[in-house]
């Protein structure tokens, strides 16, 4: 990994919009002389200095060489908004250069502030002088990381949830549990004679209270990852039965081609898709069959492989036959695909409009019960239509709730962002846990107290208040460039 190191006495500056054609572009600047050096560029260097925390100047950057030589000198009409320290969000002085969004005009900006003084920032430089600044935290420092990432609107607002301070109000509430719990051991330390037994030193009510949220935003995490890293999700079948057309309509875009001809998909593509707010790469994969064709029977194993690997697969079938045949090879096929039993399986019936009783569900086929009990995964049935989109949102929501079925997803409060919280609470609960043990079995006070010691430190690694450099570095090196 590249070795990141800041230094945050230097004014630095980054383009913190994409280069490309837009209506506008934003520089970001922030450093002690941001502000001054800005305004040797600009055409109303006093209005720019004198202007308050939180407002905005019009004006005109100004190349100080082109002048000089003649030129006009002026390469963009601008809006500089100022930020003084410390009610900025580095906490320190900033100016933000708002101008139009052509690649070139961008780029000559950022140059000239390059040539004058200013130094290319580092990535996650800017939220990294706001964590030293103590403008915030790393909970939510990682928090602005996600938001940026984040693939639904469900994953963001997740994310906006820990940004607010959810996860870091948790941890100084349990905290203070903490820090309750050893100033009462502390008392049965300095005073031994007035207790008969540890259970006696101490109540224990605010430690089970600690142990039980730790406990709780230890688990949070499983729900969290699958809102950030997105699920796996293949859908598989046999040829011409609408994976493809599946795949689009959940796309809402035509990006798989869809043919009546057997095995026009040879090999899977994979896109990102949206179930109900539970971000998934979706694969549409190569249709199951038997085929004399090498790169068709390639495409063919590495179905299976994804299936193998996949947090659900969607199995597609023919609605329009439903004999005791065809459930019988489903059976059989579902079977061979997932021998183990371990990938959950939604058999989803495709083609529903074409059936002469129409989408009605008295018309529709169903595997029956004796082959339902050969796939024990067997999520669910469902019946849809991808050629007119019927059934595709009960679809959506029947992934979503087998992906998150056994997670807790419906806290009043955000979870936590990242393995690295995850690792420090779950450090920080086993640290109460065993305090609570030496409790339950008399063992000394000293000992309880060093268990909970140890618990705060962990938990000061979660919010940054003791953290070690090579834990910053990684957390820090993975933003982008102006953020």
């Amino acid at each position: 990994m590249e070795t990141i190191t800041y230094t945050p006495e230097e004014s630095i500056a980054a383009v913190a919009t994409g280069l490309i054609p837009s209506a506008l572009g934003v520089i970001r600047t922030t450093g002690k002389d941001s502000i001054e050096m800005i305004s040797r560029l600009f055409s109303r260097p006093k209005a720019l200095l004198s202007a308050g925390g939180n407002s905005i100047v019009y004006g005109w950057i100004i190349d100080p060489l082109k002048k000089e030589s003649g030129e006009d000198g002026r390469v963009d009409e601008v809006l500089i908004s100022v930020f003084k320290s410390p009610k900025s969000f580095t906490g320190e002085n900033m100016a933000e250069i708002s101008c139009h969004g052509g690649i070139a005009v961008v780029t000559e900006i950022y140059n000239l502030l390059l040539k004058n003084g200013f130094r290319k920032a580092l990535r996650g430089e800017f939220t990294f002088r706001a964590y030293i600044n103590g403008k915030t935290d790393l909970t939510r420092a990682e928090a602005i990381r996600e938001i940026i990432e984040s693939k639904t609107d469900k994953s963001s607002g997740r994310a906006a949830g820990r940004l607010a301070g959810s996860v870091y109000d948790q941890i100084k509430d349990i905290q203070q549990l903490i820090v309750k719990t050893i100033a009462a051991i502390e008392v049965g330390i300095e005073y031994p004679e007035d207790e008969q037994t540890i259970a006696d030193a101490f109540d224990s009510t605010d430690l089970l209270s600690a142990a039980e949220k730790l406990k709780s935003l230890s688990d949070s995490w499983k729900s969290e990852k699958l809102y950030q890293d997105g699920a796996r999700v293949v859908l598989c079948g046999k040829t011409n039965v609408g994976k493809s057309s599946l795949f689009n309509s959940l796309l809402k875009e035509d990006r798989s081609i869809v043919s009546d001809i057997e095995g026009t998909t040879r090999d899977w593509i994979e896109s990102w898709v949206n179930f109900d707010g539970v971000p998934a790469r979706l694969f549409d994969t190569a249709g199951l069959r038997k085929t004399e064709d090498l790169i068709e029977q390639s495409g063919v194993e590495r179905t299976k492989d994804l299936s193998k690997d996949a947090d659900i697969v969607l199995y597609l079938a023919d609605a329009s036959d439903s004999s005791k045949e065809k459930a019988k090879i489903i059976t059989e096929e579902l079977e061979a695909l997932l021998p183990d039993n371990k990938i959950p399986v939604l058999l989803v019936w495709n083609k529903c409009d074409s059936l002469a009783t129409g989408f009605e569900e008295a018309g529709l086929p169903y595997l029956r019960e004796n082959s339902i009990k050969k796939i024990p995964t067997l999520k669910g049935q469902l019946h849809i239509s991808a050629k007119t989109g019927k059934g595709i949102a009960a679809l959506s929501e029947a992934v979503k709730n087998v992906l998150t079925g056994s997670l807790e997803t419906d806290r009043e409060k955000a979870g936590l962002g990242s393995s690295r919280q995850e690792k420090n609470v779950k450090e920080a609960y086993e640290c109460v846990a065993h305090a609570l043990k030496s409790v339950n079995e008399n063992y000394s006070l000293d000992a309880a107290v060093q268990d909970l010691e140890d618990s705060l430190e962990a938990l000061a690694e979660v919010t940054g208040e003791v953290t070690p450099d090579d834990i910053l570095e990684t957390i820090f090196s993975n933003f982008c460039v102006g953020k």
